[in-house]
């Protein structure tokens, strides 16, 4: 019986220590094929490359494993596997990151990790974003092994629904082991920027986007209250943002 094709992406860029990890453990579930960028790419969202130039060259940074790096974003890479890379071939899943940083809440707009995962479902492919909330490059990630097993294998095994990708995230290092995974909902927080203003040495001036994240959210049913409770929290994401309920109060309120 064939191993199952996983595709694993990142927005780390490809020399990252997430991504390692990632290949490190989804290696032993199936064939890896890595595409990801040649330098780091966070907070890209869904950008794509359009009217510029987007080179792809094979890289030896992974021993055995077929790997590339792209100078476009993470949702080109998954563009290029999936019609370039890998078009003769059926992707049993893309699986991207391990970012170095939360993608909980809000932040799953701005993420590029989650972003190679979402053109995974927009292609109609099982995927799943993984994110680790510590921002050191060299955090401690040998707590999340098994937790990134489990859910790749749930995911190979059981399928993912059509149109869906699931943003994971991990609590950082604790003294106490992970209490468990929370299938839960995105949190009602987002940043509160402040930009402050700067000079360069020419006088000039710049900005320096600065803020806070504030949870907003009381609820125990979601991703800020399972991280800060130390589970992992897996919410399902759809590129469909349709805000459905709407349609019928703008249709009876607005004379349009």
């Amino acid at each position: 019986m064939a191993k199952p094709l996983i595709l694993v992406s990142n927005d780390d860029g490809i020399t990252s220590r997430g991504i390692r990890k990632l290949v490190n453990v989804v290696k032993e579930l199936g064939e890896v094929v890595i595409v990801a960028p040649d330098s780091p790419q966070s907070g890209m969202g869904h950008a794509i490359t359009v009217g510029d130039t987007l080179r792809l060259k094979k890289s030896e940074l992974f021993e055995g494993i077929e790997a590339y790096e792209c100078t476009g974003t993470p949702a080109d890479c998954v563009k290029l596997a999936k019609h370039y890379v890998l078009k003769d071939r059926n992707i049993d899943l893309v699986v991207s990151g391990v970012n170095h940083g939360s993608n909980s809440s809000i932040s799953v707009l701005y993420s590029g990790t989650m972003s190679a995962a979402i053109e995974g479902a927009i292609e109609h492919l099982p995927a799943i974003g993984f994110s680790l909330c510590d921002y050191d490059p060299d955090a401690d990630m040998d707590h999340i092994d098994d937790y990134i097993k489990k859910v790749t294998e749930e995911a190979l095994k059981n399928g993912i629904p059509k149109g869906i990708a699931l943003n994971v995230n991990f609590p950082a290092r604790q003294k106490e082991e992970i209490r468990g995974i929370k299938v839960c909902r995105q949190a009602n927080a987002n940043w509160e920027e402040q930009f402050d203003e700067r000079k360069d040495p020419y006088g000039r001036a710049y900005f320096w986007m600065v803020g806070n994240f504030v949870n907003h959210d009381k609820g125990e049913d979601n991703d800020e209250w399972a991280l800060a409770n130390n589970y992992v929290s897996v919410v399902p994401c759809q590129f469909d943002m349709t805000g459905h309920h709407a349609i019928s109060q703008i249709n009876e309120e607005w004379d349009i």
